[in-house]
């Protein structure tokens, strides 16, 4: 078995889960210290044997991807969420009487800001109480506020609404990654990442195309309305499908049963923490930021992910004055022309579903004992550095007038390259920190990115005012090949870098 990666109470990045006739991937505290053994102290209570059925990695498939499917649908319509609106925003600004096109960006915006505050708390209190119980607190918490939202009478009250529903709705977004590393073991995970990768790139994309005709048709306030009852539906099947899969919260409601059972109070859970509660949130919220910091890896690769999120955004801004003005479209048929970004990240999904994991395996079946987290990043070296290509083509062919169909194709290659960016960045951080601490990492790069989301997009204006569609986004495309050499970098020195920063959780 592997040698985790807390040593000495620190955390290694390159925890992983083997399961073999050793048993179960060994559990670890808080503080990262060895709990004792329940060979040597019988009232530590621990999983039965290394099939207990108990165990989420020993779940059925089918049970598994219930999961990941249930997570996956709510990432995205909390991303719906973030740009279904945005087509309605003048609308809502012509109502509320606001002049302010940055305020008017904010409406839109907000939301997305909530994506990076949220996970500040959700992530730690998901790693110290269970991911269900904050899976059902944000489900409600969300519907709340979109209801404010519907129902808002004035601008004020709109983003206040906003920016706590952005909270609430990245709750699946922080902790998805803990679920599907709580379930699958290491080699297992890229069909289940790419899965839960979906919502944040294609809801994005969806959401313009299906707010259009409904603000056009029955008016912003619908928007919210339809978003309610999607929320309302996933909801009550999280209510009625899902169960726990934090490994430290099932031990803990196992020792409980079983105190009541016997009468014998000294039981505890082999992964119960010797601190207060109030200690071990402290420590958890600091988690984020703490790797964030301390680990060039999460940082290097937040800030990669993070710039494409924000073209991404960007880009949607661009889309409706660029397709209406400079080729002529409808305000319905030009909201049509997100689907080459779209259907460029639906193919590089397929793609990526497909290889990473054979990928994986490969390295395994030659004859290394486990596959390094840095394999996840193959992909990421060659097919991660088309996406300037497509800014490029986009930008160029949209400043002369060539036919609509070839910045179509930009933006399709824009699609296929950023989502091998971001998955394989994603998957990385989960295979590197293990169950243990993935929520933490994914709420690290969630603190750098959506931030990239919710205010790039007000750079759009004076950008493309300034230099126009080819050089402005050129200058896009420049940017993003300064991070192309990022995965070669970590798939060559990660582990030397994984060893070196350790990071003390």
């Amino acid at each position: 078995m592997p040698q985790s990666g807390f040593q000495d109470g620190h955390l290694e990045a390159g925890n992983r889960e083997d399961i073999g006739n050793e048993g179960l991937e060994k559990p670890l505290s808080a503080t990262g210290t060895m709990v004792d053994e329940p060979q040597s102290n019988p009232n530590i209570v621990d999983w039965d044997g290394p099939d207990d059925p108990q165990h989420p990695l020993n779940w059925s498939k089918a049970q598994k991807n219930l999961h990941v499917g249930i997570v996956s649908l709510s990432t995205l319509a909390a991303n719906l969420a973030s740009t279904m609106f945005a087509p309605g925003a003048e609308e809502l600004a012509h109502e509320f009487s606001i002049t302010n096109s940055t305020v008017t960006a904010m409406t839109v915006n907000l939301y997305v800001l909530g994506f990076a505050l949220g996970p500040l708390l959700l992530a730690p209190l998901s790693e110290l109480y269970g991911r269900l119980i904050v899976y059902h607190f944000c489900n409600v918490v969300y519907m709340a506020f979109t209801i404010g939202c519907a129902f808002s009478t004035n601008a004020a009250m709109f983003l206040v609404f906003r920016i706590i529903a952005g909270c609430a709705a990245s709750g699946p977004m922080s902790i998805g990654g803990g679920t599907v590393a709580d379930l699958f073991v290491q080699e297992q995970r890229g069909k289940a990442m790419a899965l839960f990768a979906v919502g944040p790139l294609l809801g994005p994309v969806i959401g313009p195309i299906i707010g259009g005709f409904v603000s056009e048709n029955v008016g912003w306030r619908w928007t919210f309305r339809i978003l309610l009852i999607l929320s309302g539906i996933l909801t009550t099947v999280t209510f009625a499908l899902m169960k726990e899969t934090n490994y430290t919260v099932i031990l803990q409601k196992k020792a409980l049963r079983m105190r009541k059972e016997t009468g014998n109070e000294k039981l505890v859970a082999k992964l119960s923490r010797d601190e207060t509660p109030g200690q071990m949130l402290a420590h958890a919220i600091v988690r984020p930021l703490k790797l964030l910091i301390l680990s060039p890896i999460v940082l290097l690769l937040s800030l990669y992910t993070g710039i494409l999120f924000g073209l991404i955004f960007l880009l949607f801004t661009t889309f409706p004055s660029v397709f209406q003005h400079v080729y002529g479209f409808s305000p319905g048929v030009a909201g049509l022309a997100y689907l080459g970004l779209g259907i460029g990240m639906g193919l590089g999904l397929v793609t990526f579903s497909v290889l990473s994991d054979k990928l994986l395996g490969r390295k395994k079946g030659d004859g290394n004992a486990a596959p390094r987290p840095e394999d996840r990043l193959l992909l990421m070296k060659w097919l991660g550095p088309i996406t300037p290509l497509g800014l490029f083509i986009y930008g160029w062919t949209t400043e002369k007038g060539v036919h609509w169909i070839v910045p179509i194709i930009g933006t399709f290659i824009v699609g296929f390259g950023s989502l091998f960016v971001v998955i394989p960045g994603q998957i990385y951080l989960v295979d590197s920190f293990g169950a243990e601490a993935a929520a933490s990492a994914m709420a690290a790069n969630l603190l750098v990115r959506s931030p990239f989301g919710a205010f790039l997009v007000l750079t759009a204006h004076p950008l493309y005012s300034k230099l126009g569609l080819g050089w402005g986004n050129s200058v896009l495309g420049f940017i993003t090949i300064a991070f192309t050499p990022v995965p070669w970098i970590f798939y060559t020195y990660g582990e030397r870098l994984r060893t070196h920063f350790r990071v003390n959780l």
